[in-house]
């Protein structure tokens, strides 16, 4: 099976996937040989190894652009041999046409599917949900030709007071415009989930890392999640290594930290079979 085809089936099988977020091809690669299958990518971890804030800015200047951004997704892709899913912001355009050019370069990248988002960055809220359908209905068409996997993501559950209630509305009528997968972050809860897996008419994707920190992979999936994301968690987790690292070497002067550091000769050989295997 292709690419695509494999990532479709894991959306439809009888039980959900892990499917973690990495910002580039070394980190794609560990994911991948760790057993997932499939990864994602993560904007916000791709922009933050850039030295760059995230995308949700409000100055727009400093944030990565959509060619930096594919640049960086498509070293991702040609690392690994299993699906990735490309973290497509809002789609880098306020249109319909707009997102569809998105997701036909996503397509020819060789990514197997992405997401899609209703947040508008400058606005600080969402778009209006007629725009906000119209831009999913434009996104699947242009996903349609290939069975590229589409994810709606829905960010009402962060910008409207915490409404479950309107997150599984907007996830239905991006359901209903051919979204293949749906996506409501912030929800932590297990009572909240379990309300999204009810009240939303397809399959859903819930990320780890964003306040509950008790939940696990199995306790989503077990409550009828199809797909576990981890957004910029590991990256940010990565980051904040590298300044325990900092805060060693200028507190005591000691290098504990590199107790748990992979050997090079792992890596070489690591990194040599993946390239091998392309």
């Amino acid at each position: 099976m292709s690419a695509i085809q494999t990532f479709a089936a894991l959306h439809a099988a009888p039980r959900g996937f892990v499917m973690p977020n990495a910002w580039d091809a070394g980190s794609a690669i560990i994911l991948a040989e760790a057993g997932f299958p499939a990864i994602a990518t993560t904007s916000a971890g791709i922009a933050f190894s850039m030295g760059r804030p995230d995308y949700s800015v409000a100055d727009s200047r400093l944030a990565v652009s959509r060619e930096a951004m594919f640049e960086r997704m498509r070293e991702i892709v040609e690392a690994v041999r299993v699906p990735v899913n490309g973290d497509l912001e809002a789609g880098w355009g306020d249109t319909p046409d707009a997102v569809a050019q998105t997701i036909r370069m996503a397509v020819e990248a060789g990514m197997a599917g992405g997401n899609i988002e209703d947040a508008d960055a400058k606005s600080g809220g969402l778009y209006d949900e007629g725009l906000a359908v119209e831009r999913i209905a434009a996104a699947a068409e242009a996903a349609k030709v290939s069975g590229f996997v589409l994810c709606a993501r829905t960010d009402a559950f962060m910008t409207d007071g915490g409404s479950v209630a309107a997150a599984i509305h907007r996830a239905n009528r991006f359901r209903e415009a051919g979204a293949d997968c749906l996506y409501a972050p912030g929800v932590t809860d297990p009572a909240d989930i379990a309300a999204l897996v009810a009240g939303i008419d397809g399959p859903i994707n819930v990320v780890m890392g964003l306040g509950n920190a008790e939940n696990t992979t199995a306790a989503l999936l077990d409550a009828g999640v199809q797909r576990i994301s981890l957004g910029g968690s590991i990256a940010r987790s990565a980051l904040a290594f590298v300044r325990r690292c900092a805060e060693e070497l200028l507190g005591p002067g000691t290098i504990g930290f590199a107790a748990g550091q992979i050997p090079q000769a792992e890596l070489n050989a690591l990194f040599s079979r993946a390239r091998d295997a392309g």
